[in-house]
């Protein structure tokens, strides 16, 4: 016969496993609901983009979010699943009917990248890429094949210079250079090859994607700038560095891009890291102060921010 403690404790760990189903239950069903309701709202805004420029809207848009059922975040960066979803987007819609692309990547596949961009290059409508915040690596390959890139004004794009795992292409044939090819080992100079090979692929294909909007000269002169490896591969192309290059860029960037973006917070955050209240001031009249806006709720990032 068991003894009263005994039964106790079995009770106690009974309540224990079922009190834990019982929150893993709750966590599951408020990740479910909470993304379906987040969903919706995007594809409102998105909605909203098109009936107002009359276009098809694409987004892409690579933040650290909730991937797994317990939150942890993923980053995201441009792969074969998102070539996939924009050509057939891209499919989808009529040849005369603009384009905007909505970006905001790290970069990501080259494949993929040249896949999209070639697509676009393609099109008889125009083709329009909005970059909010940044577009590097293959990000700015795909806003190369765009006939107008709108930035904000402090937004950037890179450079495209291949990389080779986790070096970068010049690199490596500048290394072997140095050294001599009988003072590397044969990894390496197999390694330089196809860094070299890349080089020349990456260059030639973007002189093609380039050749829609400026000269035969011009556009091997830019591929060359972007693809040769003379920066860092994150080193940031302003909107005036941009257009010494010869780029059509704007910065007339529409308040509904902005406020998509809002529509994908960083995740892995739990209190926002950036705080500060969305004022808009209106210039001060008659020595008065300037006087804030109605909406005077803070706002931070990295997060959900107090209400």
């Amino acid at each position: 016969m068991e003894t009263p403690v005994r039964l106790w404790s079995q009770h106690l760990a009974n309540l224990a496993r079922a009190a834990f189903w019982l929150l893993l239950a709750v966590i599951v069903l408020l990740q479910l609901t909470g993304s379906r309701g987040i969903e919706r709202q995007r594809a409102a805004a998105l909605g909203q983009f098109e009936r107002e420029r009359s276009s098809r809207v694409i987004a892409m848009i690579h933040r650290q979010e909730g991937a797994s059922l317990l939150g942890v975040p993923v980053a995201g960066s441009i792969s074969i699943d998102d070539s996939e979803a924009v050509l057939r987007a891209i499919r989808l819609t009529p040849p005369e009917q603009p384009i905007d692309i909505i970006l905001h990547t790290p970069g990501g596949l080259v494949l993929a990248a040249e896949q999209i961009a070639k697509a676009l290059v393609e099109r008889k409508g125009k083709v329009t890429v909005f970059v909010p915040h940044y577009a590097m690596s293959g990000g700015t390959l795909i806003a190369l094949a765009a006939d107008e890139i709108v930035m904000d004004a402090n937004a950037v794009l890179g450079p495209v210079d291949p990389q080779i795992g986790d070096m970068p292409a010049a690199s490596i044939v500048k290394a072997v250079g140095i050294k001599g090819p009988r003072n590397v080992s044969d990894e390496m100079l197999v390694l330089a090859d196809i860094a070299q090979k890349a080089r020349v692929q990456v260059a030639s294909f973007v002189i093609q994607v380039l050749l829609k909007h400026m000269p035969e000269k011009q556009a091997l002169q830019v591929a060359t700038v972007l693809s040769e490896g003379r920066w860092t591969h994150d080193f940031p192309i302003t909107v005036q560095a941009a257009r010494l290059l010869g780029l059509k860029v704007s910065t007339e960037m529409p308040r509904t891009v902005y406020d998509l973006m809002d529509l994908y917070p960083q995740g892995g955050g739990i209190k926002p890291s950036v705080w500060y209240v969305p004022l808009r001031r209106a210039p001060a009249q008659g020595g008065l102060p300037a006087q804030p806006s109605p909406d005077t709720r803070p706002e931070g990032t990295g997060g959900s921010a107090a209400r």
